[in-house]
C-alpha cells in the first residue's frame, strides 16, 4: 500500500483538475462576484437571503480552489507503461472472484480519479490495495464491507 500524501493522477485526471481549477478561478468568482454585487445592492444584509447564499456559494467555490490547488502541488502524474509483471498504481488488472468464472477488469487509479461503477478503482480503496504488488495467477484477499472477498489475478496490462 502506498503511504505518503501524494496524489496520483492520469495524465487525463491531471487535465481535469486543471480544467476544473481554472473554470473556478476564471468563470465561476465572476459570477459570485455579480451575485454579490447585485445582493448588496438591495440594502439590509442581515436579512438578505441572496447575499447570504451568495456568501456560502463563495465560500464553497474557495474552499474547492484551495483542494485542487493543493491537490496540484501532492500531484505525482501515473501513466500505464505497457504490460507489468506486477500491478501498480496505472495497471489495468484483469481479476476473478475465487469460486467464481467471471472476470473482471479494473484500472488502478489514485483516490481523485476513482469512479467504480466504470472499473477504476483507487490505489487506497480494499481491493485496490490488496491488488497493488500482486502477479499473474497469485491469489489476494481484499478486506471489504462486505467481508474478505479473494481475487486470481488474471492479466496485467
Amino acid at each position: 500500500m502506498i503511504e505518503d500524501d501524494s496524489v496520483y493522477l492520469t495524465p487525463e485526471g491531471l487535465k481535469q483538475i486543471e480544467d476544473e481549477l481554472e473554470h473556478l478561478k476564471t468563470v465561476r468568482r465572476q459570477e459570485i462576484a455579480i451575485k454579490l454585487e447585485t445582493a448588496i445592492k438591495q440594502g439590509d444584509l442581515k436579512e438578505n437571503a441572496d447575499y447570504h447564499d451568495a456568501k456560502e456559494e463563495q465560500g464553497f467555490i474557495e474552499g474547492r480552489i484551495r483542494q485542487l490547488e493543493d491537490s496540484l502541488r501532492r500531484a505525482k502524474v501515473i501513466e500505464n507503461r505497457g504490460p507489468s509483471n506486477v500491478v501498480r498504481v496505472g495497471s489495468r488488472v484483469t481479476v476473478a472472484e475465487v469460486g467464481l468464472d467471471e472476470e473482471e477488469t479494473y484500472v488502478i487509479v489514485g483516490a481523485h480519479e476513482a469512479d467504480p461503477a466504470n472499473g477504476r478503482i483507487s490505489n487506497i480503496s480494499p481491493i485496490g490495495s490488496a491488488l497493488l504488488g500482486a502477479k499473474v495467477g497469485q491469489t489476494v484477499a481484499a478486506d471489504t464491507p462486505a467481508g474478505i472477498i479473494e481475487f486470481r489475478i488474471i492479466r496485467i496490462a
